[in-house]
């Protein structure tokens, strides 16, 4: 037993199938195509990490800032 009752067979078929119908230079460029996509996805979300950081150290040096001037 496989994942969910699928066997290594039935899935080794399928890929042959997969393989037949797309072609392996389609099957390539596609996995391609995503890799990037996943990069990239990944890329911005470390960037919005990075900018909410600094969004929250700018706030923090705001209020010390009015704080101080209020004194």
């Amino acid at each position: 037993m496989g994942l969910g009752g699928i066997s290594i067979w039935q899935l080794l078929i399928i890929l042959a199938i997969v393989v037949m119908l797309f072609g392996t230079k389609r099957l390539r460029s596609l996995g391609s195509d995503l890799g990037s996509a996943v990069k990239g996805f990944r890329s911005s979300m470390q960037d919005e990490g990075a900018d909410k950081a600094g969004e929250d150290d700018e706030s923090d040096t705001s209020e010390n800032t009015k704080e101080k001037s209020d004194v």
